[in-house]
């Protein structure tokens, strides 16, 4: 099972807002995931983030493999 830290898109139309999700990668985007670990709202000024370290920080070490985005947002957080 190839498991990826992604984001989720929950927002309504033309107002993005993402939670930060540990789901297996054949899932769809906005499917089955396995635990949420934090959110990512960019519509705020400036765009607000709240992720879980301590959990991300495990699922890494679990051989989850963060997305791009994902993997930015973490490191502005101090989380990589």
């Amino acid at each position: 099972m190839a498991v990826k830290i992604r984001l989720r898109r929950i927002g309504a139309k033309k107002a993005p807002f993402y939670r930060v999700v540990v789901a297996d990668s054949r899932y769809p985007r906005d499917g089955r995931f396995i635990e949420e670990i934090g959110y990512y709202d960019p519509t705020k000024e400036p765009a607000q983030v709240k992720i879980d370290a301590e959990k991300a920080q495990q699922w890494i070490k679990n051989g989850a493999q963060p997305t791009d985005t994902v993997k930015a947002l973490l490191k502005k957080n101090g989380v990589l």
